[in-house]
């Protein structure tokens, strides 16, 4: 996919943390590109109507029909739609794995050069937490409807508005002391949102690639401890840091889940039991020149 300018990349959950800069990454290496999310307004806020190369439509990846039509003409697809928190019918199943799997049948049937399908590291169809099993699930049935697909698996991202550094930050301004989770020896390897975006669109640039696993970690992998203290001198902050045992933040969280918009869900205390760092065996940000 060298030449640019006529082949048009549909990305799915544009306008979301990652895929609104996946969206303005593609334009910057001279994409046409659909932004689809079932806000196309939240789109056109977004990216402006200044760009007539640049197009905020609507879709709902539950719906066969809406897929279809927005995968029509495309030559490369990204689905950056993801979840963190089940909402009655909005289950990991239904959004990694069936979803997953009818944006890559409809992408093979539509005749779709290339499909990067976004996952997360450690997906793994076998894991005991139900978010990393089902983001498994999801990478074994895209490859099964889209057999060439590529896979983007991003550690935890960082950037402005994000979910998790913006969260720590405000809850380390605000506490004295600061409840960690467990001894808190997870090892984590976050990556800037921006070079993720990047990455995906030099993948996309790519003339002949096969099927590949792509894990982006950053330069540098931390214990949670260790990346608290960095985070805490950076503010100039001097809190406390108290470990809580597991047990105890999975009865908070089980009392959590009770209300409509949960602080804190039994997954998310699962996945800080979990690490996250990329793989030496595969590729990553240094084989893309970043």
């Amino acid at each position: 996919m060298v030449a640019t300018n006529d082949r048009t990349v549909t990305v799915f959950g544009g306008t979301g943390f990652l895929g609104r800069r996946i969206v303005r990454h593609l334009r910057s290496h001279g994409f046409p590109v659909r932004a689809v999310s079932r806000h196309p307004d939240r789109g056109h806020r977004l990216f402006g109507p200044d760009d007539p190369q640049l197009q905020s439509v609507w879709a709902n990846i539950h719906d066969e029909r809406s897929v279809a039509d927005a995968l029509a003409a495309a030559c490369g697809v990204v689905n950056a739609v993801s979840l963190y928190a089940e909402r009655g019918q909005e289950t990991f199943h239904s959004v990694h794995v069936e979803s997953a799997q009818r944006v890559a049948a409809q992408a093979r049937r539509a005749g779709v050069d290339r499909l990067i399908h976004i996952s997360g590291i450690g997906a793994d169809a076998g894991s005991r937490s139900r978010y990393i099993r089902k983001r498994g699930e999801g990478e074994l049935a895209v490859r099964s409807a889209f057999g060439d697909a590529l896979f983007v698996r991003p550690a935890v991202m960082l950037g402005p508005d994000d979910a998790f550094l913006t969260t720590i930050l405000e809850l380390l301004r605000r506490l004295p002391i600061y409840p960690m989770f467990g001894r808190s020896l997870t090892r984590l390897q976050p990556a800037h949102v921006e070079d993720v975006a990047e990455a995906i669109g030099r993948v996309m640039r790519q003339a002949e690639m096969p099927s590949t696993i792509f894990e982006f970690g950053g330069p540098r992998v931390y214990s949670y401890e260790e990346f608290l203290g960095a985070v805490a001198r950076q503010a100039g902050l001097a809190p406390r840091l108290v470990p809580i045992p597991f047990a105890a933040w999975n009865a908070l969280a089980w009392v959590s889940e009770m209300f409509p918009s949960p602080l804190l869900t039994r997954n998310q205390v699962e996945l800080m039991q979990i690490d996250t760092v990329s793989s030496p065996d595969l590729p990553g940000f240094a084989e893309l020149g970043i």
